[in-house]
């Protein structure tokens, strides 16, 4: 039987309108934190005022390296745990590890993603699987484990008003075709409607989910895109707002969908991408 407010759950209580967004008390994961959008997530995370666990697969430096940067930049408490998200003992793993040092988890970021390109007719069978593995059944895996943990804590009305948060990061091409990218699309517009699935399903017990849709982002991982002038020219005429986005403004977006200021926000996605979703080729009338 699904709980009702009543039986299960205290009345709401609102932040002020004048009170800053804050995430004190919270604890969250973020997947592919070590760097890029993932890193910026955390860090944001970690200013408004939660502790925070880096996930990371390879490279334990670079992960190490996060940590001590939102340790020190954030002041509040941040740890690196190992794990693919596309292995479902690693994720258990990972997650009883952090319930065992934090306590709890309030806000799961499931961020960790990649690329394996080509012309369709030459993609390989290993190119798909590993793309929706990690992109699609990596979030699965951690949005399940968020929450069995969000259902057996329950709302603490002191923390905040939900019982926990999912913030799934899908992208444009959840919306917008990628031809060379077959792989990576299907599994972001898997994202999306698995998003939407699960948000229906666990909003009673007040846990909501939703995603973020990022456009055209300053990465590492997509620097041929905006490295040059050239490229930057090219890449504008597919943003209306003519610029390239950058991993901060990913992070703000997080922190707001983490908060209860987005109390009622649930299962919907946030396209963070300068209006690159507004079709710009028809600016002109087409």
């Amino acid at each position: 039987m699904n709980p009702t407010q009543n039986e299960h759950y205290p009345p709401v209580v609102m932040p002020s309108l004048d009170q800053q967004v804050v995430l004190t008390g919270q604890k969250a994961l973020v997947t592919g934190a070590s760097s890029g959008i993932g890193k910026q997530v955390a860090i944001a995370l970690g200013h408004a005022g939660a502790d925070v666990v880096v996930n990371y697969v390879t490279d334990p430096d670079k992960a190490e390296e996060a940590v001590q940067e939102i340790q020190r930049r954030c002041g509040i408490r941040a740890m690196a745990i190992q794990a693919d998200v596309a292995k479902e003992d690693e994720v258990q793993a990972m997650f009883r590890t952090m319930i065992k040092e934090f306590g709890t988890l309030h806000i799961l970021v499931n961020n960790a993603g990649l690329q394996k390109d080509a012309p369709f007719e030459k993609m390989t069978l290993a190119q798909w699987h590993r793309v929706i593995e990690v992109n699609l059944t990596g979030q699965f895996l951690c949005a399940r484990e968020a929450v069995r943990e969000f259902k057996r804590r329950g709302v603490v009305p002191e923390i905040s008003c939900a019982a926990g948060k999912i913030i799934c990061m899908s992208s444009v091409h959840d919306t917008i075709p990628w031809a060379g990218h077959v792989n990576y699309a299907a599994s972001k517009g898997g994202v999306m409607l698995m998003m939407k699935s699960i948000a229906q399903e666990v909003a009673p017990w007040r846990i909501r989910v939703n995603a973020i849709s990022p456009g055209a982002i300053r990465t590492p991982i997509n620097m041929a895109a905006w490295g040059t002038p050239e490229a930057y020219g090219e890449l504008m005429k597919l943003v209306p707002y003519k610029r390239i986005g950058e991993p901060e403004d990913i992070g703000r977006a997080a922190v707001w969908l983490a908060s209860d200021y987005s109390d009622y926000i649930n299962g919907s996605c946030l396209y963070v991408d300068g209006g690159m979703t507004l079709y710009p080729g028809f600016d002109t009338g087409g």
